[in-house]
């Protein structure tokens, strides 16, 4: 589980529509820096030492897993996504968007251009007087002062006003949803994902036990033989293991990620069982379905055949090698048809034939922002 440290930001714009500028920079920072927790009124101030016109400045205050160095290469990489050249800069310009580190938790960082606390922080009003009213008690690392008593010491004679605008505050996984169920063909990654999401966010993880299954060897050498005892005890496991970890949670108070929901048992049961045993195992299936909590969103990752082969060729499980192409499209059949005829489910189909989300950041900010973008049906 990674560490989730608390960083104030600094943010200004003198360009274009400022407010959109400010708005827009709030969301991509949710979406790839840091859950933003709390945003300052915005506040005009004018521009500090060249002519131009004034800023509009805020300071956000927002939690984030990502190490200094990696956030200030962020950071600079956002204000180049968004239109911030600094190839040509030397001093103080017009800017369509300016954003600085100012605190990192408690540390005290000089880390090649990255200092922290910021430098020049202490000697402007335009940051501190909205970093007060996010965090007025919070402790200078070096001077060992509140936020608040910073701003009463602060010599900055430069007039500053609270404008009248208000800037909406992105909602984070953990505030929209309390439970996502991942899904996803043989090899398509969704135990990866579900334990990034889990990383990032301090989610409870419920992980299917597939490599305790002692069938599932002897399934892929001898299906006919064991394509009961496998779906059987996989049902029993998924079962015990859903309603034993969900019970211990409140749904209601703590984030919640899957790497499996229990319909999968049906899917595979559908393409592995002949129909008196399938009918049989129907009649187990569904009187453990009506007792096992649903998610708030049911994400299925698609990937092509090709792709799951090679990925499935990558992790090596010797039992897996054997497995047929025709054999991923059925289930994968089984899926889409499981999708369409389930009312409720929430499904949000991601196509990730071309992302790799393990080793990319972009790709895997690129599904976050997915899920968070998608609108559940209203039960």
């Amino acid at each position: 589980m990674k560490i989730v440290r608390t960083t104030y930001l600094s943010l200004g714009t003198n360009l274009g529509n400022k407010l959109e500028n400010l708005q827009l920079a709030i969301d991509e920072i949710n979406s790839f820096i840091g859950h933003v927790r709390k945003i300052s009124s915005v506040y005009k101030t004018k521009s500090w030492g060249f002519e131009g016109d004034d800023f509009y400045n805020i300071c956000v205050e927002i939690s984030s897993s990502l190490s200094p160095e990696k956030m200030i290469g962020m950071v600079l990489d956002l204000e180049n996504k968004l239109g911030r050249s600094r190839m040509s800069e030397k001093g103080y310009k017009n800017r369509i968007i300016d954003i600085d580190i100012l605190l990192f938790d408690e540390e005290i960082i000089f880390y090649n251009d990255l200092k922290v606390p910021h430098p020049e922080m202490l000697k402007r009003k335009f940051v501190l007087v909205p970093l007060t009213e996010i965090a007025p008690n919070l402790i200078h690392p070096i001077t060992k002062k509140t936020i608040l008593i910073c701003l009463q010491n602060c010599e900055d004679n430069q007039s500053i006003e609270k404008i009248d605008a208000t800037l909406i505050r992105p909602i984070s996984l953990v505030e929209k949803y309390n439970y996502i169920a991942i899904e996803g063909n043989i090899g398509s990654g969704k135990t990866s994902l579900s334990k990034r999401i889990g990383d990032d966010y301090n989610a409870k993880l419920v992980l299917e036990r597939f490599a305790d299954n002692p069938f599932l060897p002897k399934f892929y050498e001898d299906k006919e033989r064991f394509a009961f005892p496998l779906e059987m005890s996989f049902l029993a496991d998924r079962y015990h293991q859903l309603t034993e970890d969900l019970a211990q949670f409140d749904l209601f108070k703590n984030f919640i990620v899957s790497d499996y929901f229990i319909f999968k048992s049906l899917i595979f049961a559908q393409i592995t069982l002949p129909k008196e045993e399938y009918s049989l195992y129907r009649k187990m299936f569904d009187i453990m379905y009506k007792e096992i909590a649903k998610p708030d969103v049911y994400v299925f990752l698609y990937q092509n055949t090709e792709r799951l082969i090679e990925n499935i060729k990558i992790r090596g499980r010797d039992y897996e090698q054997n497995i047929q192409p025709e054999y991923l499209e059925k289930i994968h059949k089984g899926y889409l048809s499981f999708i369409k005829s389930k009312e409720k489910l929430n499904p949000l189909i991601i196509d990730v034939s071309e992302l790799d989300f393990v080793n990319n950041d972009d790709d895997y900010r690129n599904i976050l922002k997915q899920i968070l973008e998608f609108k559940p049906e209203i039960s």
